[in-house]
C-alpha cells in the first residue's frame, strides 16, 4: 500500500471538466470496496443549489469556498479511516491551497484525455458554466493543465474506454 493511504485512505481523482471522473470514480470505488463521492454532488446538496446556479447568482469566489468545505469534510472522514474515491470538480486540483492539503491527505490521479474529445462530451451540456465556447473551453484547460499535472500520478484516456482506465488506477500498486 501506498504510504500516503496509510494515513488517509483516499483517491482524488483530478482533471478537466468530461474527462470521467466521476464515472470511473464511480467504478473504481466499487471494485476496491471504498465510498465514492462527487464533489461537486455535495457541494450541491449542501447549498441547494445547481453548481450552475451557485455559478450565476453567488459567483465563483463563493463557489471556491463552498468547494473547499467540501473537500475538508471528505478529507476528514478518510483520516477517521473511511476509505474513498473522491471525484473533484474541474478546478478544484487548479487551486494551490486545494492541491496543498490533498497532497498530504491521499493519493492523487490526473485523469488525461485529449482536448477534443472533453469538448465533444460537455459541449451538448448546458450545465457547464465554464464550457461555453471553444476558445475559452480551450483557453481554460491550458491554464489548469500545469496544475494537473501535479498529480502524484497521470492515467491516459486512451479511448478504450472504462475498465483500462479502472485497472490501471489499480495497477499503480496502491491498494
Amino acid at each position: 500500500m501506498h504510504v500516503k493511504l496509510k494515513g488517509s485512505p483516499a483517491f482524488y481523482l483530478v482533471g478537466f471538466m468530461g474527462c470521467g471522473k466521476s464515472t470511473v470514480g464511480r467504478l473504481l470505488a466499487e471494485t476496491i470496496s471504498w465510498d465514492f463521492v462527487d464533489l461537486d454532488d455535495e457541494i450541491e446538496r449542501g447549498a441547494e443549489l445547481r453548481i450552475v446556479d451557485i455559478f450565476e447568482n453567488l459567483g465563483e469566489p463563493a463557489f471556491r469556498i463552498m468547494e473547499r468545505e467540501a473537500l475538508n469534510e471528505q478529507i476528514a472522514k478518510a483520516r477517521m479511516g473511511m476509505p474513498r474515491v473522491v471525484a473533484l470538480g474541474g478546478g478544484a486540483f487548479a487551486q494551490d491551497s486545494n492541491r496543498g492539503i490533498i497532497e498530504a491527505s491521499g493519493v492523487s490521479v490526473w485523469l488525461k484525455a485529449p482536448l477534443d474529445r472533453l469538448w465533444k462530451r460537455v459541449s451538448a451540456k448546458s450545465d457547464r458554466p465554464l464550457a461555453q465556447d471553444w476558445k475559452s473551453f480551450e483557453a481554460l484547460y491550458e491554464k489548469r493543465e500545469g496544475a494537473y499535472a501535479q498529480a502524484d500520478f497521470t492515467i491516459v484516456d486512451e479511448g478504450k474506454g472504462l475498465e483500462p482506465i479502472v485497472q490501471a488506477i489499480r495497477n499503480l500498486s496502491l491498494i
